[in-house]
Formats: structure tokens, sequence, C-alpha cells
């Protein structure tokens, strides 16, 4: 994100769906002036809250709030942010069509560009959606990730998914 693009030194961050914190610890690590990370979950925060003490990582601001909610023209954060940084949920089973409404936020509250994981089945559709939404996309790295049985609908141990590490930017 930095090396190639320049996308994290000195600029302000969000990472939506922020989880344990670490896209945006990894941000502000690497240069960025702050980082905003998003979340609905309270315990996930919490983490995130232990994991900056822990590993003393200043400039991280935690706002607890549905990501879904973050988007469109009117929103106080449209086009705040310099760069926007997500894992989000994948968007099967009972999240069908979440990754691209976190996607959709992520586009609508960033300035300059959005990095993201994206299942790599999805890709078609996704490409897809970037055109509509009149967007540059570009694949920088297929990526596998090994998913632990998490949910209860989960019947596997574990499942290795291909998963797509991507650049969007306003064209």
């Amino acid at each position: 994100m930095e090396s190639s693009f320049g996308d994290l030194q000195g600029k302000v961050v969000a990472d939506l769906g922020c989880g344990c914190g670490m896209l945006a610890i990894g941000t502000v690590m690497m240069g960025a002036t702050v980082a905003f990370g998003f979340d609905i979950d309270g315990e996930a925060l919490q983490i995130c809250q232990e994991n900056l003490e822990e590993l003393e990582v200043p400039a991280i601001e935690l706002i607890q709030t549905d990501v879904k909610l973050l988007g469109g023209d009117q929103s106080k954060f449209h086009k705040f942010f310099d760069t926007v940084v997500l894992n989000p949920p994948f968007g099967t089973k009972h999240n069908h069509g979440s990754d691209m409404e976190f996607l959709k936020v992520a586009l609508d509250i960033s300035k300059t560009a959005v990095y993201s994981l994206h299942k790599t089945a999805t890709r078609s559709h996704i490409v897809k959606k970037a055109a509509d939404w009149g967007v540059k996309m570009k694949v920088l790295a297929q990526l596998r990730y090994d998913l632990p049985s998490t949910y209860k609908f989960h019947k596997k141990k574990s499942i290795d998914i291909e998963v797509d590490f991507i650049r969007f930017s306003h064209k």
C-alpha cells in the first residue's frame, strides 16, 4: 500500500469492520497519521483496544457503529478518509451481499484508495460492480486463507479459501 502507491504515509485511514485491529495497527505502523477503526461488535473493539495498548500503538480511534451506516453522499465521513482498508464479511450464507455493502461504503468515504479482501470466486462479480461504480480495480495478490470453524453453521474444522487482495481507486 505504501511502497507501491504511497497510500499510507501521512494519511488518514479507516478500517471498516476492524475486529481486533490488525489492519488499522499495520497502517499506523507503516506511517498513517491516524487510523479510525469501525466495528459493530463491542467485544471486538475491546480486544482491539487491548492490542493497541499491548503494542503501544497511538493514533487509532475506535468507533462502535454499523459500518453500513457510514456511507452515502450525506454522511459526515463522505470522502473524509485518504485510504480505507477492510476485510469484510465474505458475503456468503447469512452475510449475503455484506462484502459489497462494506465495499460501497468504503468507496463513499475514501478520497483516493480502498484496499479490500474478497473471495477469488467472486472476482467477476466484483469487476462488474467496480465498473458500475466507476472505480478502477486491480488485484494485487491472490492469497490462500485458512478459515477456522467459528460459527455454528460451519460444518468443517477449517476451510481453505482463495482470497484476492484488491486495490480500488477513484477515476
